[in-house]
């Protein structure tokens, strides 16, 4: 059920989507007409959050079992809030939060708050709005109104307007813990809640500072990507663009913390936090560099650099990528500004990536490739490419296989494109969660839309047959 537009794009980008999503391939086996309804379903979707939060839990730390009666204390104190918790069947250390909404009798307050698009985008996935979200206000708003808050999804609203007739998309209504005044008064130093969300048009818990060291908030292809991978205790194990960590604590978690983790990222910001992550989760086994990753394999070396990057040629026994990418499968995203030269900008330098994660691949070894976009072009046509140009690389199948097959267009077989995995969020229609509709739902039922109506994403797995 949709309560919001369809992802704003400028034309050029949707039609570069459109003639990937309508190539040949696909409207012979679908149809022009079936093929042009699921392309229009999966912008809908864009637009929407999932239908479940998902956490990953932390079991070098805690028991599953454990957590989750935490968490079921923790989801009573907010709101009184009484939803299931369900454990994935198929990856035993995530949990599934139901999101209810859209709810529609919210009724909208004179005050109003607009915030930017990326902060009204954490606010359907459960945030407050901090203060540094927060672009404009009524010029009559007090500490402790009820105010209205929007999303200024195409970035039109002037810093510290008083009002804004643009394109809002209305979030739902919460308590402003500041006056105008005091938000606009240039002090840089305000970070914390400027409106505590009371009645989101989703309500999702909040996940802000709940059981740190138990829980990591992740999507749940994301969650998955570390389990197709595989890392065994004892492994010497790559992840080539690791920033923020999330995929680099859950394989040091899956390895019990033994053998050898090392994470790189060239943003040194990004490389900070991840090591601050690792250490509040308690993982040792995790080594971040701040290191570019096109530059990761020095192929003239003779002795190793201690462990420190660059790598000496087939040193690792398993291999993630997940790749930058153009990001157009996350959501909610009510609109991506990006000009198709932006879009279309990542495949060189995923191929880069890719071609270095190869060379420090041993013979045997198994390496991951995955994004969160939906793009032909970063991903059923990278694994093409990968194919052709890596003899050396064969496409495996992968477990847990939860995620749809890879879409064609790219000249892949059917059998390869099975081996693939690809979330399409519009592969259920859009759903309307509440109450009650929670109690009559039966658990299988659930699972199959939490595999389902997820962010856009994709995964491949390859193993190294012989050296290069």
């Amino acid at each position: 059920m949709s309560v919001f537009p369809k992802i704003f794009l400028r034309p050029e980008v949707e039609n570069y989507l459109k003639e990937g999503f309508m190539n040949k391939e696909v409207v012979s086996a679908l149809g022009k007409q079936e093929a042009e309804r699921k392309f229009e379903a999966l912008l809908n979707h864009l637009s929407h959050p999932p239908l479940f939060t998902t956490v990953r839990v932390n079991t070098h730390l805690a028991s599953v079992q454990h957590v989750k009666s935490l968490l079921l204390d923790e989801l009573q104190k907010f709101n009184g809030l009484s939803v299931p918790i369900l454990q994935h069947p198929d990856l035993q250390d995530v949990l599934l939060i139901p999101v209810i909404g859209p709810r529609k009798s919210i009724k909208k307050q004179q005050c109003e708050a607009i915030v930017g698009a990326q902060c009204g985008q954490a606010v359907l996935r459960g945030a407050h709005v901090y203060v540094p979200g927060i672009v404009s206000a009524s010029k009559f708003m007090k500490a402790g109104d009820i105010i209205s808050v929007y999303s200024d999804i195409k970035g039109k609203c002037k810093k510290g307007a008083k009002e804004f007739d643009g394109t809002k998309i209305f979030l739902g209504n919460g308590i402003s813990n500041l006056s105008r005044k005091e938000i606009f008064n240039g002090l840089p130093e305000l970070k914390g809640i400027g409106i505590t969300m009371t009645e989101p048009v989703y309500l999702s818990p909040s996940f802000d500072n709940v059981l740190p060291h138990y829980l990591f908030l992740q999507n749940l292809p994301s969650a998955l990507v570390a389990h197709v991978l595989n890392p065994q205790p004892g492994e010497k194990i790559l992840d080539l663009c690791a920033a923020p960590g999330g995929k680099a604590t859950h394989i040091a978690a899956l390895m019990h913390d033994q053998g050898d983790v090392i994470a790189l990222d060239k943003i040194f910001n990004k490389v900070e936090k991840l090591k601050q992550n690792a250490l509040f989760l308690g993982l040792n086994s995790i080594r971040a560099f701040c290191f570019d990753g096109t530059k990761a394999v020095k192929l003239d070396m003779i002795e190793d650099t201690e462990g420190a990057p660059p790598f000496l040629p087939e040193s690792f026994d398993r291999i993630l990528l997940d790749a930058p990418c153009s990001g157009m499968g996350q959501r909610p995203n009510m609109a991506c500004t990006w000009t198709l030269k932006e879009v279309t900008s990542y495949q060189p330098l995923q191929r880069k990536l890719f071609t270095v994660a190869v060379q420090l691949l041993k013979p045997g070894g198994v390496l991951v490739y995955s994004t969160c976009t939906i793009t032909l072009a970063e991903n059923e046509e990278q694994v093409a490419w990968a194919l052709t140009t890596f003899p050396c690389l064969q496409l495996q199948s992968q477990e847990p296989h939860i995620g749809g097959e890879g879409m064609m267009g790219t000249g892949l077989s059917c059998e390869q494109l099975k081996q693939l995995q690809r979330f399409d969020p519009s592969a259920v229609p859009l759903q309307e969660t509440d109450i009650d509709s929670l109690r009559e739902a039966r658990t299988e039922d659930m699972m199959l839309l939490a595999n389902k109506d997820c962010i856009g994403f994709f995964i491949a797995k390859f193993v190294k047959c012989k050296s290069t």
